[in-house]
Parts: C-alpha cells; structure tokens; sequence
C-alpha cells in the first residue's frame, strides 16, 4: 500500500490513501524524513512476522507446561 501525505497539523498527518480516501494519523507512525508530499510504501514483513510469533509461542509453551 501507498500513502501520500498531504499535510502536517502539529502531531498529525493527513494522508491520502491509494482509494483517494483522507486520513489522519499520527506523525509519530512516519519515517522522521517524511515531508508533505512523500509517498510512503507501508508493507508486511513475513518473516519478521513469522519469527515474532514463534518466540511468543515457545514463551508461552514454557510458561503453560503442562
């Protein structure tokens, strides 16, 4: 997904979204080089995604042994 921001107003960015749709979201959310204008890929990281849920898993496995 592609975002353009549009705008800052103090803590928040108002982005257009690939539909066209306005949103706000927090500045916080951006890279910190992000400008009116940039456009922004937001993507999901499989295997970061992946990894991340096999250590919760084998926490939870050692914390609920039976």
């Amino acid at each position: 997904m592609k975002i353009i921001v549009d705008r800052f107003e103090g803590n928040i960015a108002v982005v257009e979204l690939e539909d066209g749709s306005i949103i706000d979201c927090p500045k916080a959310l951006l890279p910190a080089n992000a400008k009116e204008g940039s456009i922004i890929n937001i993507t999901v990281d499989e295997k970061a995604t992946e990894e991340k849920l096999q250590k919760l898993t084998n926490r939870m496995n050692r914390l609920f042994k039976d």
